[in-house]
C-alpha cells in the first residue's frame, strides 16, 4: 500500500515550489506530497486516486486559480473522500472565499499566505489536521475490485474466476455498498456497463473478456518454446499430478487450462478423506499446492487458455488454441475431466448464474446469509457443499431421489449431516421448477405421492453428476458410448476398435488409439471418480510418456 498522499495546488510555480519544499521537508517521511499546478489537473489526480484507491489525507487548495478555483477542488475532494482533510490558501483579500468554502467544501481551516516561518504558520497547523486524519483512517483494500449486480450471471463467472486463480478481490454490490456507486462515478461506465473490475493499476474495464483479464493481471503465460515433450490439457487433479511429475523429470512441460485450476475437485469446500491431510483441505488449497508445485520444478503454466483442436503430423501432436495460436507436442496427456450435468425444469436455464448453480460456487456462499438453500443431488460433492452452506444459510435442503444417502455418499460425510441441526433431506423427492423475476426467489419440489410444494429459496445448487469434457476430441481418439477415452487393453480386447490401433505393440495402459496421447483421471473410461485416484492416473501417465519418447 502506498503511503497516504497530500495533494498541494497552486497556479504559481514559485509558491507552489515553495509550499511543497516545506511540505516535503516536515512529512516526506510519511506522506507522499503531490503538487499539481492548475484547478484541472487538481481534478484529474483526484480522480485518479479515487480509480485506484489510494489513500488522500490532506488536499492543500489555492484560492485564486483561473479555470477551476480552489474552493471548487475542495468541493470535489469531497465528494471523492468525504474523510480528507481540506484546506484553504488565501491572501488577506480572499478572506471571504475562505468563509464561504466552509458551507460549500465543509473546509477544514485556511492558511494565510505568506506562511513563513513554516514551523510556527504552517506545520502545527498541518500536524493537528493529519492527526486527525490518522485518528479515524482505515487503509482501503488494495488489490482488484469488482463492480456488479449480486445476481448477475457475469459477476458470478468473474467472482469464481478471481477466486479460482486466488487473486485477492473486493465484491462491490452496487444495490448494497455506498462505495460501489462511488468508485463507478469515477470512471467512464456506468451501471449499464457492468460488471466493472478496476485494477490496482488504475485501468478499469466493463465486462472484461477473461483470457485478456488473465493477460493483464499476469496470469496469462504464453508458450515459450516452439516444441515440448509433453502437453497436459486440463489442470484438474490428474492434470496438475502430471505437470509435476513432468517437469520435476526434465521434461519439458506444459499445463493448458481452460477456466480456473483444480476442476471439480478444486470447487470442493472440504476435501477429508486424501491421504496425508487428517484435519481435510479445501479443493482450492490442494489446487493451488500443487499448481505451485508444478511451476517451481519447471512446468509452464497457459490459463486461462482453450484448446480447440489436436491433430497429428508427422508423429507430432499439434495443438489449436481458441486464440488461433498453434503448439507443437512429442506426446499429449489429455486430463479434461467431466463437467456437471444440467438438470432440465422449468427456469432453471433462465435464472442460472442469478441464484442457480452447478456446483459448489463457493463465492456465492456469503449471500446465502440467513437464507434457505437447496441441493439437488446425494454425492459427496453435495454433501461437502451441504456442510460448507449450513454455516451461512438458515437451512440446507438436500434433495434426492432415493430414500437414503448411504448409496451414494461417503459414511463420514453421512455423519456430519445428521449431526448439523440445520440440514434436512428430503427424500424421494424432485424438483419441479425454479422461480423469480431477476434472481432465484422460490424453488417447487414435489415428494412421491404428494402434490408439489412451492418452498421460498435464496439459491439452489445442483450436483447431478457428470459427462466428459471430450466432445472436442472424439473424432480423433475413440470414446465409448458415454464419451469417456478408452485407453489401453480396452482398445485391442474389443473387436469393435482393435482395427483403430496401428502398431505392433499393445497400447500402454492409459494410451488412447492415437501413439503418444494418453488420457487420465475422471473423463478416461474405467476411471474411479475420486481425487487420489485422479492423482495416481496423473502421476503413472509420466511414466507411459517416457516410454513412448524412447522409441
Amino acid at each position: 500500500m502506498k503511503k497516504p498522499a497530500i495533494l498541494v495546488v497552486d497556479d504559481d510555480p514559485q509558491v507552489l515550489a515553495a509550499i511543497t519544499r516545506d511540505l516535503r521537508q516536515e512529512f516526506r517521511s510519511d506522506y507522499r506530497i503531490l503538487p499539481v499546478a492548475s484547478g484541472p489537473e487538481a481534478l484529474t489526480t483526484l480522480n485518479e486516486l479515487r480509480t485506484r484507491s489510494e489513500p488522500l489525507a490532506l488536499v492543500l487548495a489555492d484560492q485564486r486559480m483561473p479555470e477551476v478555483e480552489g474552493v471548487e477542488v475542495l468541493a470535489h475532494a469531497l465528494s471523492l473522500f468525504p474523510d480528507t482533510k481540506r484546506a484553504l490558501l488565501t491572501a488577506y483579500a480572499d478572506t471571504t472565499a475562505a468563509i464561504r468554502a466552509i458551507n460549500s467544501a465543509q473546509l477544514d481551516y485556511y492558511l494565510l499566505k505568506p506562511w513563513d516561518p513554516p514551523e510556527q504558520l504552517l506545520y502545527p497547523v498541518l500536524r493537528d489536521l493529519l492527526a486527525s486524519w490518522q485518528a479515524t483512517y482505515r487503509p482501503t483494500f488494495a488489490g482488484v475490485r469488482l463492480i456488479g449486480f449480486q445476481w448477475s450471471p457475469l459477476s458470478h463467472e468473474l467472482k469464481d474466476f478471481f477466486s479460482g486463480y486466488l487473486v485477492g478481490y473486493q465484491w462491490l454490490d452496487i444495490e448494497k455498498d455506498a462505495e460501489a456507486a462511488t468508485l463507478l462515478a469515477t470512471t467512464k461506465f456506468t451501471v449499464d456497463d457492468l460488471p466493472v473490475v478496476v485494477c490496482p493499476d488504475g485501468q478499469v474495464v466493463s465486462r472484461p473478456n477473461k483470457a485478456d483479464l488473465g493477460r493483464h493481471l499476469g496470469l496469462l503465460v504464453a508458450a515459450q518454446h516452439e516444441l515440448y515433450d509433453v502437453v497436459i490439457i486440463g489442470a484438474g487433479p490428474a492434470g496438475l499430478a502430471a505437470a509435476v511429475y513432468g517437469a520435476s523429470e526434465g521434461l519439458k512441460t506444459l499445463l493448458i487450462e481452460r477456466q480456473t485450476p483444480g476442476g471439480q475437485a478444486g470447487a470442493s469446500s472440504r476435501i477429508e478423506n486424501y491421504l496425508g491431510f487428517p484435519t481435510g483441505l479445501s479443493g482450492s488449497e490442494l489446487a493451488h499446492r500443487a499448481w505451485s508445485q508444478a511451476t517451481r520444478l519447471g512446468a509452464e503454466f497457459m490459463a486461462p487458455q482453450e484448446v480447440v483442436n489436436l491433430h497429428v503430423q508427422d508423429g507430432y501432436k499439434v495443438l489449436t488454441l481458441r486464440d488461433q495460436s498453434i503448439i507443437r507436442t512429442k506426446a499429449v496427456v489429455l486430463t479434461t475431466g467431466v463437467s456437471y450435468r444440467t438438470l432440465d425444469a422449468p427456469g432453471l436455464e433462465r435464472l442460472s448464474g442469478a441464484g442457480v448453480y452447478y456446483g459448489a460456487a463457493r463465492t456465492e456462499a456469503r449471500s446465502c446469509s440467513n437464507h434457505p438453500v437447496y441441493i439437488i443431488g446425494g454425492g459427496n460433492s453435495a454433501g461437502q457443499a451441504a456442510m460448507f452452506l449450513s454455516s451461512y444459510a438458515s437451512r440446507v435442503f438436500i434433495v434426492i431421489r432415493g430414500e437414503h444417502l448411504a448409496a451414494s455418499m461417503s459414511a463420514y460425510l453421512i455423519t456430519q449431516i445428521e449431526q448439523t441441526p440445520n440440514i434436512e433431506i428430503l427424500p424421494r423427492t424432485q424438483l419441479r421448477e425454479a422461480c423469480g423475476a431477476n434472481s432465484l426467489e422460490a424453488v417447487v419440489v414435489q415428494r412421491d405421492g404428494q402434490e408439489p410444494e412451492k418452498r421460498p429459496a435464496r439459491a439452489l445448487f445442483i450436483f447431478i453428476g457428470a459427462k466428459p469434457s471430450t466432445e472436442w476430441i472424439c473424432e480423433l481418439a475413440i470414446c465409448d458410448p458415454k464419451g469417456y477415452l478408452l485407453t489401453g487393453r480396452d482398445l485391442v480386447t474389443d473387436p469393435r476398435y482393435a482395427a483403430a490401433w496401428k502398431l505392433s505393440r499393445e497400447p500402454y495402459l492409459l494410451e488412447t488409439c492415437v501413439p503418444g496421447l494418453f488420457a487420465a483421471g475422471d473423463g478416461r473410461a474405467g476411471a474411479m471418480a475420486r481425487v487420489a485416484s485422479a492423482v495416481g492416473e496423473g502421476s503413472m501417465a509420466i511414466k507411459f510418456v517416457h516410454q513412448y519418447l524412447a522409441e
